[in-house]
């Protein structure tokens, strides 16, 4: 029986392969996307009807608040899927998917 580290992509294949560690995932992620997108809309829709300010600023939040939880997610998925792998083969790749997740991990402290 193979190991995943055997059958699993390592290093740039993650960027192709089309099992990237979300995939498992994928549907709950696009529903919830897709409930984000609409939240987008109710925005428009609220800035549109000129409705109070803080009810706006509240459902911006609210939509921060649900796409830091998409991000927080698709990193966690990243992290147990494409750097374990990179780690596992060790080298060069493996420092560089390191790096590429704490780049990503900065990014999102500061936005």
């Amino acid at each position: 029986m193979a190991t995943r580290a055997a059958t699993a992509p390592t290093g740039a294949d993650c960027h192709e392969h089309a099992g990237h560690g979300y995939i498992t995932a994928k549907d709950g992620y696009l529903k919830r996307l897709k409930r984000i997108e609409g939240q987008a809309r109710g925005l428009q829709k609220m800035v549109e009807d000129e409705k109070y300010c803080i009810d706006i600023l509240t459902q911006v939040s609210a939509m921060t608040k649900a796409l830091q939880a998409v991000a927080m997610g698709l990193l966690e998925d990243h992290i147990s899927h494409c750097v374990v792998d990179a780690a596992v083969a060790g080298g060069p790749e493996a420092e560089a998917k390191i790096k590429e997740a704490t780049d990503a991990i900065a990014r999102l402290v500061r936005s």
